[in-house]
């Protein structure tokens, strides 16, 4: 029983710095351009140095 005082707590604050870290990356734009990642990739880009 004493072990739930414990963990109880903990888990509240984890889950509130899950929460936190959630919000801080909506507001800084972390999930705008949800497409730029997946379309960046399959540009075939020259800028490899000539041999």
């Amino acid at each position: 029983m004493t072990t739930l005082l414990y963990l109880i707590p903990v888990a509240l604050f984890l889950g509130a710095l899950g929460l936190s870290g959630f919000v801080w990356a909506l507001r800084s734009g972390q999930y705008e351009d949800l497409d730029g990642a997946a379309e960046r990739i399959l540009i075939d880009r020259d800028d490899k140095p000539g041999r």
